[in-house]
């Protein structure tokens, strides 16, 4: 290697070490802490031991609250696609103009605090909010639906904010699909849904797959709209694991939990991946 090379690798690693200061010091070194304060005992003082990852599996309590973290999770994902993709489609469809302005649409909401838009979801789906109110004006309903303090408002509110980063994934990958791929399948006779479920959909699966990630990670640590639209009647991981810190004052069980939580998000965005990279769209990911 010559010495401007040389020069010029040194000039970018020297670039970096601000970058790499600031995520060891407020990343790396406090999960590490955790890392310690949960094979501790007395919240990191005392002496080391594994009681309370041996406590997770051993009591049918938090593996519950793990699957039920992991439910929602999955969930949200598909109302998230569901909803998304169409707009997705609209986006990649639409002209600069008016992609600019949906874009805006969707990213506007994010302006507000999460608690805000979570106590706006309160009003609406509550007992006496606008959609139950609505429906025993219009007779539909005998008494009120319960739409908030359980699993389906929680969704809901977790759809609410995580759905952006689905719609733009899928966005994304919609806007390099070249035009004149629909013409060749308009002219060798193929039908809307066969242009659809034969161009539209492979070659989205990259977005498809970074939303799910995307949607997925977060819904998995999502704690603000768990802890106000589901109450105290559907706990998830990253309430528990505060409320084990916070409130019971056990921090090794509340780091061990956050920490098994992390370890599990990992593991099933791996094997999700792994599974994608695997089958038929194989190729997609690989050009």
């Amino acid at each position: 290697m010559s010495k401007l090379a040389r020069n010029k690798v040194w000039a970018a690693l020297l670039l970096l070490v601000p970058s790499f200061i600031i995520i060891f010091g407020v990343f790396v070194l406090p999960m590490l802490y955790m890392l310690m304060i949960s094979v501790r005992e007395d919240g990191g003082t005392g002496a080391w031991t594994a009681a309370q990852y041996k406590l997770f599996f051993q009591d049918p309590y938090y593996i519950e609250v793990l699957w039920r973290t992991v439910r929602l999770s999955l969930w949200t994902v598909l109302a998230c696609l569901i909803l998304g993709y169409p707009v997705a489609m609209y986006m990649a469809r639409a002209t600069p103009k008016m992609r600019g302005f949906i874009t805006f649409l969707i990213l506007s909401p994010h302006l507000i605090s999460v608690v805000i838009r979570n106590f706006g979801w309160v009003v609406i789906l509550s007992d006496n909010g606008f959609i139950n109110n609505t429906l025993l004006k219009l007779g539909l309903i005998d008494k009120p639906l319960r739409l908030l303090y359980n699993e389906l408002g929680v969704v809901i509110g977790l759809t609410d904010s995580l759905i952006v980063y689905m719609v733009l994934a899928v966005a994304t990958s919609l806007y390099a699909v070249d035009a004149s791929l629909y013409k060749a399948a308009g002219i060798l006779g193929a039908s809307k849904a066969r242009m659809f479920f034969s161009v539209t959909l492979p070659l989205s699966m990259p977005g498809i797959f970074a939303g799910t990630t995307l949607v997925f990670s977060l819904a998995m640590s999502a704690f603000v709209t768990p802890a106000l639209m589901g109450g105290t009647s559907v706990k998830v991981m990253p309430v528990i694991a505060y409320e084990k810190m916070m409130a019971a004052y056990d921090w090794s069980l509340g780091a061990a939990l956050a920490f098994l939580l992390l370890g599990s998000t990992l593991g099933l965005v791996a094997f999700f991946t792994k599974l994608v990279e695997t089958k038929r769209h194989k190729e997609v990911f690989s050009s």
